[in-house]
């Protein structure tokens, strides 16, 4: 995209779609809520702190905008620019922070969550695993850190993989969701579902990610409670 047509877009985000746009975050760990849009602009969906709109007339691109006092924007932003082009990653084509209300232009990605998949019962093929293993790689090479890669934030188009969140990627600690979902395809998807796709019903589904986190909570507790006295910062006291 030529920097013509970034000055243009980012216009009409200043002008059309924040002015009349009203997004809050009542939480860290809810949605964040649009309680106002202006006509044309359309809502495609909403994380813990952001919102993402459709762009009006260009299906190839989407507009996020973080609530007020949320973190992220910067981050995410950075993480862009290290990323560059990739064919498993969006792109962020501009950015700003108009009066407080902080916006990204990006590529939108279309296609379907690996979650969707299952509560569909869309075949997800090995290739998908492929191709967000080799941009997680990448990913490591321009110096990032791979963090909160699950089945939401994987998307399935034309039977390849992409990564649809990298707003994590800054985080320090460790993150294992990536390698567990891919522990969880073999092992299970891919003997038992790959041939012959079924929707997983919706309760299931809530059902083992609720088992999941439980699980992953408890292990964190572990790992703590395993630390030595130095580890944890106790033993360096005087």
């Amino acid at each position: 995209m030529d920097e013509d047509t970034r000055r243009r877009h980012a216009e009409r985000i200043r002008n059309e779609l924040l002015p009349g746009l009203e997004v809050i975050s009542e939480n860290s760990w809810n949605p964040v809520q649009v309680r106002k849009m202006p006509p044309g602009w359309k809502l495609l969906g909403c994380g813990n702190y952001a919102a993402v709109f459709s762009y009006p007339g260009d299906s190839r691109l989407a507009v996020k905008v973080y609530a007020p006092g949320r973190d992220g924007w910067e981050a995410e932003r950075q993480v862009y620019r290290l990323l560059g082009e990739h064919p498993g990653f969006g792109r962020c084509y501009a950015s700003g922070d108009d009066g407080g209300k902080r916006w990204m232009l990006l590529k939108r990605l279309h296609g379907k969550t690996l979650y969707d998949c299952l509560l569909e019962g869309v075949r997800i093929p090995e290739q998908v695993i492929e191709d967000v293993d080799d941009a997680l790689r990448y990913a490591v090479s321009r110096g990032l850190r791979p963090h909160d890669v699950h089945g939401k934030n994987v998307m399935l188009k034309d039977g390849r993989g992409m990564v649809i969140d990298v707003s994590d990627f800054l985080k320090l600690e460790s993150c294992t969701m990536w390698s567990d979902m891919k522990r969880a395809y073999y092992a299970i998807y891919k003997p038992l579902l790959s041939r012959s796709p079924f929707p997983v019903p919706a309760w299931m589904m809530d059902g083992m990610r609720s088992g999941y986190r439980w699980t992953r909570k408890r292990g964190k507790e572990q790992a703590s409670r395993d630390l030595p006295e130095d580890a944890s910062g106790d033993g360096m006291l005087p």
